[in-house]
């Protein structure tokens, strides 16, 4: 892989609009401002990601802790975000739009590759009768 390339298929544009939406809320105006304190490549803060990096920034985000005792060290508290009701709004939206494109894309999968994911994160996947 050649230098600061991508390392998979580009994020799709929803993807990518609900992550700006969520480094928005997480008190960020771009990609750049979040560059160092979300450690973003410089391609990165340029807005390209591949689909696994936005996966996994939109999992970082969203699973970010609140600060404990200090609350001016360490990344904004995501669990209580304070959004203008646009923001907010659009957030909501892109969670929307990824949602029902997540939905779409499982409608598409066999069910044994399904039952065989859940098994692997510690479910039980039983056939339905017939």
């Amino acid at each position: 892989m050649s230098f600061g390339a991508r390392s998979g298929p580009p994020a799709s544009a929803k993807q990518l609009a609900y992550l700006e939406s969520l480094v928005e809320q997480a008190g960020f105006a771009s990609f750049r401002e979040a560059r160092h304190p979300l450690g973003l490549t410089q391609r990165q803060a340029g807005g390209k990601f591949s689909k696994q990096e936005a996966s996994a920034l939109i999992d970082q985000l969203l699973n970010a802790d609140a600060p404990t005792d200090d609350t001016d060290a360490g990344p904004p508290d995501l669990a209580h975000p304070t959004l203008s009701p646009a923001a907010e709004r659009r957030a909501q939206a892109a969670a929307e739009r990824l949602d029902a494109e997540r939905a779409l894309t499982l409608r598409g999968m066999p069910a044994e590759l399904l039952a065989a994911e859940l098994e692997r994160r510690g479910w039980e996947a039983t056939a339905p009768p017939g």
